[in-house]
């Protein structure tokens, strides 16, 4: 199962990837933001399993990239996390399958990208 990584904060986005390795996902890639989410998921060769956005980045947000990739993909999967409930339908409307809540631990991450995996 592969995932793509959408964060702008570095530290997240490689304490994800640790998590989702070490739990025998395969990140085949990240992005800092909405603009090179898209660009980098249209050169996927390979689709990703699943794309855990984030909402608040620079260039383009997570509600404009997730609707521009599901203009792309409608099958594509998206775990949208965000700390501001008020983008919740927002982002279930743009396209997002599920919507993470944060802050989250470890364990309530890989537990939704099961979950995930089995629902989706």
């Amino acid at each position: 199962m592969n995932i793509f990584i959408v964060e702008d904060d570095i530290d997240l986005q490689n304490i994800y990837e640790f998590l989702l390795i070490t739990n025998g996902f395969q990140v085949i890639g990240k992005a800092d933001n909405g603009e090179e989410a898209i660009t980098k998921y249209r050169n996927f060769i390979e689709k990703p399993d699943i794309i855990l956005m984030d909402h608040r980045m620079p260039i383009k947000n997570g509600i404009k990239a997730t609707k521009e990739i599901i203009m792309m993909n409608k099958n594509a999967k998206i775990l949208f996390a965000s700390a501001d409930l008020k983008v919740k339908k927002q982002a279930l409307l743009a396209g997002a399958k599920y919507f993470l809540t944060k802050p989250f631990s470890c364990k309530q991450l890989i537990q939704k990208i099961n979950l995930f995996f089995i629902k989706f």
